[in-house]
């Protein structure tokens, strides 16, 4: 017999075949974009997305270094505690991310119409800046975590980069400090409380002076506010270089992470974790275009998820338009974008068409979203003021899914149905951010969350 139709001769080919073409597949299913958005409506265009219906933009912090001296702002905050409403940023003499940065904010008592002086939350000392955090009310106090760091001898940046916690006193007249809680790390969006118990908080990572931002949360100990644990979410070789600022959707089985990307990866980046944040599969590349800024997610009193940065198909790198991209009621995908504010527009604040709008942050109360964000008014170099647009929540809406098909008997011959239902099942979710969720049964094709 011919040794090329020998069994014995074919069974260790078969089987390397079978392991070559495995591998293939592996290969491209980990390439297939996650989704994020969903792929039966197209990502619009700047042009193409819809402006929200009753908005309204305030500023929250004008630039006027001739004033106060101050020339670099950035990554503002913003929260609601008994009654007031809270904004912080980071705030810059020099230039960006040096040791001479400080934390301030003011008050507003009148849900952002004025607001009170500028006051210093965390002053910087000798050898580190103390920068831009986030927010938590918390038991009957407000407490702020923020990114603390230095140079080295080296004179490279972010040297000892930790978060620091700071409790506003019983008074309301001083902010304390509770020391470092995290290491490692720069917090990017308010802490939300998962299942587990415990709260996470996304962010970056930063393992050595003068690196490069890895994505990474930090999680709670249980009880404590004052001990949080610093969790890397792995990046591939490939993405190595990346700014990886991420914020987090809690849900009540899964943590969703959604990273930025950069020049190279244009897409918002996205990983999973499935036992409270412990552990991570590598951020991959999603199907929704993202610029390169800081992202802000969080679900909505109405079951939606929200996802807020420049979202557009047709991006290019630029941050603006301000975006909104929403899911429907209880929905995993987002499926409807919205325009925030263009980087011209009428009204209060710096308008040019060459403004940069970015680092959004937002917190919902009383039926309406407070986003606070960055505005360079077209200089350059975060040299930004403090903005902020209130949106009406309702104003956000996406009509539900349509109700799931059921089998009926058959009929004209036929014994059933092959149409796959999806349960829709509206839960409470233990997250400040995050409220309700829908199932899906299993089906083939790129991944979804």
């Amino acid at each position: 017999m011919n040794s090329a139709y020998n069994p014995e001769v074919m069974k260790p080919l078969l089987a390397r075949t079978i392991v070559a073409l495995t591998a293939c597949g592996a290969a491209s299913a980990a390439e297939d974009p996650f989704l994020l958005w969903d792929p039966a409506t197209p990502v619009p265009a700047a042009a193409e997305i819809p402006a929200i219906k009753g908005v309204r933009f305030e500023v929250v912090k004008k630039r006027e270094p001739k004033k106060d001296g101050y020339s670099w702002l950035h990554g503002a905050a913003v929260a609601w505690h008994k009654g007031l409403l809270f904004a912080c940023w980071g705030h810059n003499k020099g230039s960006e991310n040096t040791p001479t940065e400080v934390n301030q904010g003011r008050r507003s008592t009148d849900g952002g119409r004025s607001w009170g002086p500028v006051r210093m939350i965390a002053p910087n000392t000798k050898t580190d800046g103390r920068s831009h955090g986030v927010f938590l009310s918390h038991k009957g106090r407000l407490w702020l975590f923020l990114g603390r760091f230095g140079n080295d001898e080296k004179r490279r940046k972010y040297a000892r980069l930790n978060t620091e916690a700071f409790v506003l006193s019983a008074g309301g007249d001083k902010w304390e400090s509770r020391g470092i809680v995290a290491e490692k790390f720069w917090p990017c969006d308010e802490p939300a409380k998962m299942a587990s118990g415990s709260l996470i908080m996304g962010g970056m990572i930063m393992p050595a002076a003068g690196s490069w931002a890895r994505p990474g949360v930090a999680v709670s100990r249980p009880g404590d506010l004052t001990r949080w644990d610093t969790i890397p979410i792995p990046t591939p070789k490939a993405m190595q270089g990346i700014w990886g600022e991420t914020t987090v959707i809690v849900e009540a089985d899964r943590i969703v992470a959604v990273s930025r990307g950069s020049g190279r990866y244009k897409n918002a980046l996205v990983s999973v974790s499935r036992d409270f944040g412990r552990t991570w599969p590598p951020v991959r590349q999603s199907n929704l275009p993202m610029t390169t800024s800081k992202p802000y997610a969080g679900r909505l009193s109405t079951g939606q998820r929200y996802l807020i940065c420049t979202t557009n198909r047709d991006h290019g790198g630029r941050r603006a338009p301000l975006t909104i991209a929403v899911s429907r009621p209880g929905g995993k995908l987002f499926c409807r974008m919205f325009r925030i504010r263009n980087a011209a527009c009428d009204g209060p604040g710096e308008s040019t068409p060459k403004a940069r709008l970015s680092y959004p942050y937002a917190v919902e109360h009383d039926g309406k979203l407070y986003v606070i964000y960055s505005n360079d008014g077209g200089r350059g170099g975060n040299r930004n003021s403090a903005e902020m647009a209130i949106i009406p929540v309702k104003s956000l809406a996406v009509p539900a899914a349509p109700k799931p098909l059921t089998p009926g008997p058959p009929t004209h011959g036929h014994t059933g149905s092959n149409v796959l239902s999806v349960a829709h099942g509206p839960s409470v979710h233990p997250g400040s951010r995050t409220q309700g969720r829908t199932v899906f049964q299993a089906v083939s094709g790129p991944s979804v969350f």
